[in-house]
């Protein structure tokens, strides 16, 4: 959400940052507009004052004994006017709020300017993808060959875009979760938190699904909202609050199910795990000072490289050019694992800085350590990671030529022994 006096302070600038999302100018429609609502005000002011006036000299009239019925026509005049702004003032406040909300964040200057993914660039790659002797199985072939991968049932069940896993794969899901948990909390310095699946229209606002995204979230029939990521429940912890700079930096982690209606993704990875109606991720969300977002940033996706690391899956980092940024992001990296089955990279991670893009439609604020100054907080949310993914990720780059997954070492504390996965 923008400021309007940003608008009003630089509109060329702001213009110049739409621009370079591909968006057209508005600064010169939404400053009239500001002007309008600005000019509504200040007469709405002057007549009440003049109303204030009037009222004293009416009461004095009838005091004196003088006749005062033009002082009360005025009056009357006056309170007709008032009662039009009074209607008006709202009207245009919403015309502003709505076109204000619809804008995306502004960028980072250091995101690169393209229209797509194929103008993001590569900052740096962990790990070869490596030469395994064989032709390589994508996720599904490996899965349904284990006979523990059945999109068939899942379909059965509730449609396509589902999967149902069984015995040690269905272990190896849960387990990647509880290994991600753990390491986010004992060695990354985040609080886990369970959350809310379901939350209300305040809450989607707040952290920009709303009103944009509402046709890629699933709603109930009582009109909450289906969480897409657990960005959004743990963000909004602070909807509305005033920290104290004492409390901050925030970091905050949980394990749940998403939902996505995939709206628009017709057509795209319809085989297998990659886009799914319903996944579990873990996700990282840090609630920071401004001057200190951007180290944050680059801190979050350090944490979740560790987690691709000891899975043993070469991965590269990714910036997102300004065309592939998200809405609500200034910037964004992504992580993007290798797959040997697809003989590709995808992406497995995506950490982002909102900045007080998320804040300031949340009205989340902190108090300076002297206690002079209020201002909004800065926010990011990351991927710790997607299990679905990660699940993929794993079964590809640790496939055996016999069709077995061999269990990354990190996660056999969570496999109850279980360092290789076969058909039954």
């Amino acid at each position: 959400m923008h400021d309007i006096r940003a608008v009003r302070s630089d509109p060329v600038g702001f213009d110049a940052a739409l621009a370079r999302r591909g968006l057209a100018p508005v600064s010169s429609d939404l400053l009239a507009q500001d002007a309008d609502r600005r000019a509504a005000l200040t007469a709405l002011q002057e007549k009440q004052a003049r109303r204030n006036a009037l009222a004293r000299e009416v009461g004095q009239g009838r005091r004196s004994g003088v006749d005062t019925s033009v002082l009360e026509a005025e009056a009357t005049a006056l309170r007709d006017d008032m009662e039009a702004l009074e209607k008006r003032v709202p009207v245009l406040d919403e015309a502003i709020r709505r076109v204000l909300e619809s804008l995306p964040n502004v960028l980072d200057p250091a995101v690169p300017d393209g229209p797509d993914e194929t103008a993001n660039v590569v900052l740096k790659q962990h790990g070869e993808p490596r030469d395994l002797g064989f032709q390589p199985k994508q996720h599904f072939e490996l899965g349904e060959a284990l006979g523990m991968m059945d999109f068939a049932a899942a379909a059965k069940i509730a449609g396509a875009r589902f999967v149902v896993l069984r015995g040690p794969l269905a272990r190896l899901e849960r387990a990647l979760g509880q290994f991600m948990i753990d390491l986010h909390t004992r060695e990354h310095g985040y609080t886990e938190y369970v959350v809310p699946s379901l939350v209300n229209d305040a809450t989607a606002y707040g952290t920009d699904k709303l009103p944009k995204f509402a046709d890629t979230l699933f709603q109930t029939t009582d009109g909450r909202w289906l969480i897409p990521t657990a960005e959004v429940p743990l963000t909004a912890l602070v909807m509305g609050d005033i920290l104290a700079e004492k409390d901050l930096p925030m970091r905050v982690t949980a394990l749940t199910d998403c939902f996505r209606s995939e709206a628009g993704a017709a057509g795209r990875d319809t085989r297998g795990m990659l886009r799914q109606h319903q996944f579990r991720k873990v996700e990282m969300v840090s609630i920071v000072h401004p001057d200190r977002s951007a180290d944050e940033h680059e801190r979050m996706t350090l944490c979740a490289e560790k987690v691709l690391t000891l899975l043993e899956v070469p991965f590269r980092r990714v910036v997102l050019a300004s065309g592939d940024t998200g809405f609500g992001a200034a910037k964004t990296y992504d992580l993007e694992a290798w797959l040997p089955g697809q003989q590709t990279w995808r992406e497995i991670s995506s950490c982002s800085n909102t900045r007080d893009f998320q804040a300031r439609r949340m009205n989340a604020r902190f108090r300076s350590a002297d206690g002079k100054t209020v201002a909004h907080l800065h926010t990011l949310n990351g991927s710790g990671v997607a299990l679905g993914r990660a699940l993929i990720a794993v079964l590809e780059n640790h496939q055996q030529a016999d069709g077995s997954i061999l269990i990354p070492e990190v996660v056999w504390p969570y496999m109850g022994g279980i360092e290789r996965i076969a058909r039954d």
